[in-house]
C-alpha cells in the first residue's frame, strides 16, 4: 500500500492568500502541484476566508496564475455567511451588508433582502472583508446589532496579507463592532464550521492545505479532518513549534509541493538523524540531516510539553539548521 498523501486523500481544500498565491504570483511550486493533484483525480477546492470577491473572480485569478480553476471549485467564506443567514432567517428577510457587491450577491442568492442602511425591519447584519468599509457602514451595522439583528461575521482574521505585508483584516473590522456593541457575532469562516462543511462535501478524506493555524488548521481540527502546513504564509517555524492543541497540523512542509510527497516524509513525528530533548529551559537538538526534518522531530517533541521554545544546539550541524528555520536562540 502507498504512503503518498495523494493516494489517502480525496480532496485538497485550498487555502489562497499564502497557500497557493502571494501577491499578485503563485507560489513557487504550486501549479505544479495542483496539476498533479488532478492528474492523481484528487478534487481541488479553492476556501478562502475573504469575502471580498464573488468565485468567478477568484477563479479567473488563478487561471491568470495558470492554475485551472472553474467558479465551482471555490469555496468563500461570502458564501457561508450568506448560508447560515438563510439557515436562520426567514425568506426575503432584510439584511444589511457590510462588504462587497460579491457579498450582496451571496445573500441575494439565497432568497434574503440585502441592504445598506439599518431600518426597522432588519433582522441582520453580514459582516465582510471590503477595503471601502466606512465609519458609516459600521455605524449602520452597530444601530441593527443594539437593535437584536442577527450579526454574523464571514471571517475574524485580523490581518490580510498582501504584497505591502500585513494589512487589516475583517476581524479588525469585527473588533470595532465588538467593542461598540459588547455583542459575539456568528462566525462563518475557517475556523468555524460552516464554511468547512460546504468544503468538505461528499469528500471521504479531505485534507487542509493551508498557512495559517488560527484558521485553516484550528478549522481542520475542529472538523475533525487532516492538516497540511505550508511555511510560505503567516506561520512561522516558532509559531508551529509553541501551537497549542487546538492548531496542530497532522503534517507540514516547505510550500504547496508537499502535497506530492509521502505521509513519511511529512508527518510530524522524530525523524532520523536528529537528536532532540527537553530541558528544563527549552530544548537542546543536535545530529544532521534536513532542516524541516529537525522542525518536525522539534514538534513532535515540545508539543508533549506546555515548555519553553527556546531551542539550543548541541553541535554545528545543528546550529546551521536551526539558522536555516529562523529558531537561532535569540539570547
Amino acid at each position: 500500500m502507498s504512503d503518498r498523501l495523494l493516494d489517502v486523500h480525496d480532496a485538497l481544500l485550498l487555502d489562497l492568500d499564502g497557500t497557493v498565491y502571494r501577491g499578485g504570483a503563485a507560489v513557487p511550486g504550486a501549479t505544479e502541484a495542483i496539476a498533479a493533484a488532478r492528474e492523481h483525480g484528487v478534487a481541488v477546492r479553492f476556501v478562502t476566508n475573504n469575502a471580498s470577491r464573488a468565485p468567478i473572480d477568484v477563479a479567473r485569478q488563478l487561471t491568470g496564475l495558470g492554475i485551472a480553476a472553474e467558479p465551482g471549485d471555490v469555496r468563500t467564506s461570502a458564501q457561508a455567511g450568506a448560508a447560515v443567514l438563510a439557515e436562520r432567517l426567514e425568506p426575503g428577510g432584510e439584511v444589511l451588508v457590510v462588504g462587497t457587491r460579491a457579498l450582496v450577491d451571496e445573500v441575494h442568492a439565497v432568497g434574503l433582502t440585502p441592504v445598506r442602511v439599518a431600518g426597522p425591519d432588519t433582522v441582520a447584519v453580514v459582516q465582510g472583508l471590503a477595503p471601502e468599509t466606512s465609519w458609516g457602514d459600521l455605524a449602520e451595522a452597530c444601530v441593527a446589532i443594539r437593535a437584536g439583528a442577527l450579526w454574523v461575521a464571514c471571517n475574524v482574521d485580523r490581518t490580510l496579507p498582501t504584497d505591502r505585508g500585513l494589512l487589516p483584516g475583517n476581524g479588525a473590522m469585527v473588533q470595532a463592532l465588538r467593542a461598540a456593541t459588547d455583542r459575539e457575532p456568528v462566525v462563518a469562516g475557517k475556523p468555524a464550521l460552516p464554511l468547512m462543511r460546504q468544503s468538505i462535501g461528499s469528500a471521504n478524506s479531505p485534507l487542509v492545505v493551508g498557512d495559517r493555524l488560527d484558521t485553516d488548521i484550528e478549522g481542520a481540527v475542529a472538523a475533525g479532518i487532516g492538516s497540511l502546513l505550508v511555511l510560505t504564509g503567516v506561520t512561522t517555524t516558532r509559531d508551529v513549534l509553541a501551537a497549542g492543541r487546538q492548531a496542530r497540523p497532522t503534517y507540514l512542509a516547505a510550500d504547496l509541493s508537499g502535497v506530492t510527497e509521502t505521509i513519511r516524509t511529512l508527518e510530524i513525528t522524530a525523524k532520523a538523524g536528529w537528536d532532540v530533548r527537553l530541558t528544563a529551559d527549552g530544548i537542546e537538538a543536535g545530529g544532521h540531516g534536513d532542516p524541516l526534518d529537525l522542525l518536525r522531530t522539534l514538534c513532535a517533541c515540545r508539543w508533549t510539553t506546555a515548555g519553553p521554545t527556546d531551542v539550543r544546539p548541541t553541535d554545528d550541524a545543528a546550529a546551521a539548521a536551526l539558522t536555516a528555520l529562523g529558531l537561532t536562540d535569540p539570547h
